[in-house]
């Protein structure tokens, strides 16, 4: 390699610890040692790691930072305003469409003044859904007022988040910081690092907390923040901000020129590389400029004056930093990934046109190529690629092409994709051996289904060929439920490990139409479509006579950060279905906790060591929430009472189809994240339902009924039964855990003590 951490080493006496780790894991680092009071987050791939660490260490009692999972990221964001404004020291961190959700509250901390620190782990922003790295998440942010840095390495991602925080707390700044770096590139890639042996010369650097503004905690001085402005005020308010953020700019050169005296590591304001004599050149942020600084290498060595340059922070833009570095190149590649469509070019392309528009003497040719969207790979290969095209433009004086896509594969006629699976619809799907009937005498709905042998000629919904993980149980509880349904479907799935394994371009499992979209907006997104059905469908505009039931599928914690759409969907009654699958957690990234996740239970952030014991307060009952909107319809179920299900799926789509929205909680099995055998997942499944974790019931036009009672059934059994098949819930059984256990199971018998009450009493 060119530039590797081998050139970092400390010129200082200050013991530092050499290892090996990942940005992500140096972000946490950093954190750790600051010490924050406060970390509002939310996980989201690629940066969830961060709080993941960061609880693990706190579970060992390394930091005493409360972390705090919100119900996502608008809400994480609220969070770390809210404690910002008390006056402490906040962290944060996210990625993609996570930034882009709390994006509202952003310029609302920066436009207040209120100081902390993020960590953006860059990722493609949706749509369609890429969960790899590019800028697109980070080109979001150039305007929303924050100081924003960008790491290209580990060991940058560690001492840029140090030398943010003392950047953030400056008096001539008190702005809030990003520290970008790439996702999966520098995120999980492991590099060598160093990071002070002892935490106390970190907290000595940033120094102590500043307290010399207003804060919202001192009742003894009553202050008003966020007070509404108009013009006048509110101009001379963005004049202050926008000077505090170029004050950013000799504040980062000095904070650089301090850190470097105890840590021996220099960030100038651009990293440059060969500079000194170039003649081409190309400007590529973070991992990118790594890679191509070995593309130097084989240039110089062929005489080829080529240079590098990579910028160590973009707000406040370096402009005459840029114009200095630029003043003898004669043609500049601007490598971007993303782009700013429509603009002839993505931000940074323009933000350095500009600055050499103020320099007349300068005749740089500036060429831009969007590249490396999605995480597509850059190698060193391409960067020589590009190089070229600036080597081009210099020998003729002009770019041919001023603006392009770099790495972009022509599409092929005769490659056409073609659908492998049939496509299924209408009588397909209908068996005729379900009967629904409404009843007047009881204002219910009577079904009545066949043994389920009679129903195994009846087609699956998905194909095979899904990627879920063995003994996931969301596709067999999903095909269970689907068995009751009769007819055409049109599905929404929002993002989850139930959409990630069933679809991937080219690729599809899904028999009949199934649209995608986010955690937080479903089920809005379905009301849309259902409306737009029935309108089209009263106008004559839908062709096909059948009715069709639309279903949202969600899970993995879709109910946290979806839950507000979906009970404005609930309120507005729309005709769809919204079937939750409970895994208790977010499993699709990584097993993090999810307000689904109960008391105790172990998962990536809800770690288990001397100073915690898994998560610290009860799982939300969805169902009941749903139930609270006055739906027409609400269910639990599981697949180890398949009888149960079937009948409720058929009863909810009556509901669906006549009179409004239903809502079904089914439990199903996550053998990976709850370290369970896969054999034990009926078993699992039914010891819930027995010791009234899970009981099986449904309220219908407000009336409730338990569908199956362990205790008459004589099949009750305590609650460790079901904690024993479990290893995230083994420490429970453990002596030292007792209370905890104790009030787990008082709260379950609670809620079923007032689920009865509900059974018996049709008004409550």
């Amino acid at each position: 390699m060119s530039i590797s951490e081998e050139n970092l080493k400390t010129t200082s006496k200050i013991e530092q610890t050499v290892t090996f780790e990942s940005g992500n894991e140096m972000a946490a680092m950093a954190a750790a040692q600051i010490n924050y009071h406060i970390m509002g987050y939310f996980p989201i791939t690629p940066s969830t790691e961060v709080a993941q660490f960061l609880d693990q260490m706190k579970a060992r009692g390394e930091h005493d930072i409360k972390l705090i999972a919100a119900d996502g990221e608008h809400g994480s964001a609220g969070i770390c305003y809210g404690a910002a404004v008390a006056g402490a020291r906040v962290f944060n961190a996210t990625s993609a469409n996570g930034f882009m959700y709390m994006l509202e509250q952003l310029p609302v901390q920066s436009g207040t003044r209120f100081p902390m620190v993020m960590n953006l782990a860059t990722r493609s922003v949706s749509g369609p859904l890429d969960i790899r790295g590019d800028h697109s998440d980070l080109y979001f942010g150039l305007n929303i007022g924050w100081v924003i840095l960008t790491a290209r390495t580990p060991q940058a991602v560690y001492d840029m988040n140090i030398m943010a925080l003392k950047i953030a707390e400056h008096s001539d700044v008190r702005l809030p910081v990003i520290v970008a770096y790439d996702g999966f590139f520098t995120s999980h890639q492991k590099r060598k690092v160093q990071h002070f042996t002892d935490r106390k010369i970190v907290q000595q650097f940033v120094g102590e907390r500043k307290t010399d503004y207003p804060t919202a905690i001192d009742p003894t001085k009553p202050v008003t923040i966020g007070a509404h402005m108009l013009g006048d005020d509110l101009i001379n308010n963005h004049y202050q901000q926008s000077n505090a953020l170029y004050n950013a700019y000799d504040v980062y050169k000095k904070v650089a020129e301090e850190y470097e005296a105890i840590s021996g590591r220099k960030y100038n304001v651009l990293d440059t590389y060969m500079m000194e004599d170039a003649e081409v050149a190309l400007f590529l942020l973070n991992s990118a400029a790594e890679t191509a600084k070995d593309a130097v290498d084989t240039l110089r060595a062929k005489g080829i004056k080529a240079g590098v340059i990579s910028p160590n922070i973009i707000r406040p833009f370096p402009t005459a930093d840029i114009r200095n570095a630029l003043k003898n190149v004669k043609a500049l590649l601007v490598g971007e990934r993303a782009d700013s469509y429509g603009a002839n070019g993505p931000n940074l392309t323009h933000e350095i046109k500009s600055a050499l528009q103020d320099d007349k003497d300068n005749k740089t040719i500036v060429l831009s190529r969007v590249f490396g969207l999605g995480g597509k790979d850059f190698f060193d290969e391409e960067a020589l690629q590009m190089f070229q095209l600036a080597i081009d433009a210099m020998e003729k004086g002009y770019a041919e092409k001023p603006f392009d896509y770099f790495g972009v594969v022509p599409g092929d006629p005769k490659s056409k994709l073609k659908p492998v699976i049939e496509p299924m619809h209408g009588s397909a799907f209908k068996s005729g051996l379900i009967e629904v009937t409404p009843d007047p005498k009881t204002n219910k709905v009577n079904v009545k289904v066949p043994p389920l042998r009679q129903l195994t000629d009846k087609p699956k919904r998905l194909g095979s060929g899904h990627g879920a993980c063995p003994g996931c149980g969301i596709f067999p509880g999903l095909e269970l439920f689907f068995k009751g349904i009769e007819g055409d479907v049109v599905t929404l799935f929002h993002t989850g490990c139930g959409y990630v394994v069933s679809t991937g371009y080219p690729y599809t499992s899904h028999k009949q139409t199934m649209i995608h979209n986010l955690f937080q907006n479903g089920p809005a997104t379905l009301s849309g479509t259902v409306e737009a059905f029935y309108e089209m469908r009263r106008r004559g505009e839908v062709e096909f006579a059948d009715d069709v039931t639309f279903v949202m599928i969600t899970g993995d914690g879709g109910m946290d950060i979806g839950m507000g759409s979906a009970i404005g969907t609930a309120n507005r009654n729309h005709k769809l279905i919204i079937l939750e699958y409970d895994n208790e957690g977010y499993m699709n990234t990584g097993s993090q906790m999810s307000y689904s996740t109960p008391l105790g239970h172990m998962t990536s952030t809800t770690n288990v060591g001397k100073n915690q014991k898994g998560k610290a307060f009860h799982h939300k009952d969805t169902a009941q929430i749903m139930a609270a909107t006055n739906i027409p319809y609400v269910f639990t179920g599981t697949e180890a009472f398949p009888q149960d299900l079937v009948k409720k799926a058929a009863k909810a789509q009556w509901y669906a189809q006549n009179e409004g929205m239903a809502y079904g909680k089914i439990l199903i099995t996550c053998p990976l994240n709850w370290k369970s055998e896969d054999r034990f997942g009926a078993t699992i499944m039914e010891a819930a339902v027995n010791c009234n974790f899970f009981p099986l019931y449904e309220v219908e036009r407000g009336e409730t009924t338990i569908t199956y009672n362990p205790e008459e059934k004589k099949s009750k059994v305590e609650l460790t039964e079901w904690l024993k098949y479990m290893g995230k819930t083994k420490h429970l059984l453990k002596e030292e855990n007792a209370e905890m256990l104790r009030e787990f199971e008082q709260e379950i018998e609670r809620r079923w003590q007032r689920l009865k009450s509900k059974h018996e009493n049709p008004y409550l």
